[in-house]
């Protein structure tokens, strides 16, 4: 293979309502706005956006709830398909204080150390998992929690 270049573009998820979701990663992780549009079939849609990073929200007519074991990492590894999406960060601590202080029940702890994560859901129940980033780190694909 010759190696085309590839970067990461965007993480898609769907909610129940697109304006609170946006919120609230603008609220807790700091995501903000980039640009909204509306798709055949009454279908809205966002991009959020930090940094290099995006996430696409989709808000969709009378959408089928998320099955409860998807809610959780543990028992969604049994269910084919995406499973979490993950940040990390050298501001661990901090963030697992600002997210407690929202009131975001943590539901899985890994690792430790420079692996250290820890998972919980978003307002629509989607699962998201914050990593540790060492100081020392410099490849942001080197850690192995999750």
């Amino acid at each position: 293979m010759t190696g085309e270049a590839l970067d990461f573009h965007h993480h898609a998820l769907s909610v129940p309502d697109i304006d609170a979701a946006a919120r609230w990663y603008a609220d807790l992780l700091d995501f903000h706005l980039e640009s909204r549009f509306a798709l055949p079939g009454n279908i809205q849609a966002a991009f959020l956006k930090r940094g290099a990073m995006r996430i696409e929200l989709f808000q969709v007519p009378s959408p089928q709830p998320m099955a409860e074991e998807r809610r959780d990492p543990r028992r969604d590894l049994h269910t084919l398909g995406h499973k979490h999406i993950c940040f990390q960060t050298r501001d661990y601590d901090q963030m697992r204080r600002r997210l407690a202080k929202a009131g975001i029940a943590i539901i899985l702890e890994v690792g430790k150390d420079r692996n250290q994560g820890f998972f919980f859901n978003d307002m629509a129940g989607n699962v998201i998992e914050i990593l540790r980033r060492a100081e020392d780190d410099d490849d942001p694909a080197s850690g192995e929690a999750g």
